[in-house]
C-alpha cells in the first residue's frame, strides 16, 4: 500500500505537542482545599467548561479561562478570585513540549511542511512554538480564525490560508472532541491520533494511532 505523503502535516498544539498543564495549575490553586476525589472532579469540570466556553462566538482565551474556572469553582464549592484565572492564563506561554516532540518533528520537517492550528491567542502561541524545536511553515490561531476548534470555521480558515483542501493534509491531534471529529466531518481522511491518554480510542473516526510524536515519521514513510 502506498504511503500517503501530504502537502502539509497539520497539528493541534496544546496537549498534542505542548504539554498542556491546566490540571497542574488547578491543583496548585485549589489542591489545599479539596481532597483527591474532589480535586479530580474539579479538573474534569474545568476541562468540560473550557470546551463549553469555546463553542459559541469567539472571545479572548483569557475570558475562556476566567469563565471556565469560575464555573468550576461554583460547581465545586471553591471560592473564585479573578487573579487565579489570570495566573492560569499567564502560565500558558511558559509550557514546553512533551519530551518526544522535538526529535519527531525535526525528522518530519525535513521533508514535509508543518502547520499548527491552535486554540490560542497570537501573543501566547509564539513562546510555545519556539520551544517545540522544529521549523513550522505556518501557525494559525483561533484569534486569527475568529473561531475555536472544534468549530469548522477554524479549519476552513486554515484551508483558505494554505490554499489547499481536506484531501491535501494529514491532521495530527491527541483529541477527538477538539480536532479529529471535526476533521472527519470536514472530509480529512488522513488523520493521526496521538494517544496521550486524554480520551479513549474511537475507531469510527478513522485514524492511525501513535503513542507519541516519535511514531509520526513512520506514518509518512520517513
Amino acid at each position: 500500500m502506498t504511503t500517503f505523503r501530504p502537502k502539509f502535516i497539520t497539528f493541534d498544539c496544546y496537549g498534542t505537542l505542548t504539554n498542556f498543564q491546566m490540571a497542574e495549575a488547578a491543583r496548585d490553586l485549589y489542591g489545599m482545599h479539596l481532597d483527591e476525589p474532589k480535586m479530580l472532579d474539579f479538573i474534569k469540570n474545568f476541562a468540560a467548561y473550557r470546551l463549553d466556553e469555546i463553542l459559541g462566538d469567539w472571545k479572548p482565551y483569557a475570558d475562556v479561562v476566567h469563565n471556565a474556572l469560575e464555573r468550576a469553582c461554583k460547581r465545586n464549592g471553591v471560592a473564585f478570585k479573578d487573579e487565579d484565572a489570570r495566573l492560569v492564563y499567564e502560565r500558558v506561554p511558559t509550557w514546553g513540549p512533551h519530551a518526544d516532540v522535538p526529535a519527531g518533528l525535526a525528522k518530519v520537517a525535513k521533508e514535509i511542511p508543518l502547520v499548527i492550528l491552535s486554540n490560542a491567542m497570537n501573543a501566547q502561541i509564539t513562546s510555545n512554538v519556539e520551544k517545540l524545536g522544529a521549523p513550522f511553515h505556518a501557525v494559525y490561531t483561533a484569534e486569527q480564525a475568529n473561531a475555536y476548534k472544534p468549530r469548522f470555521q477554524a479549519f476552513e480558515y486554515m484551508f483558505d490560508m494554505l490554499g489547499c483542501g481536506p484531501q491535501d493534509i494529514l491532521h495530527c491531534s491527541s483529541s477527538f472532541r477538539y480536532d479529529l471529529m471535526s476533521a472527519h466531518d470536514l472530509g480529512i481522511k488522513n488523520k493521526v491520533w496521538v494517544n496521550r491518554g486524554h480520551e479513549p480510542a474511537n475507531p469510527y473516526y478513522g485514524y492511525v494511532e501513535i503513542s507519541d510524536i516519535s511514531g509520526l515519521p513512520g506514518v509518512v514513510g520517513l
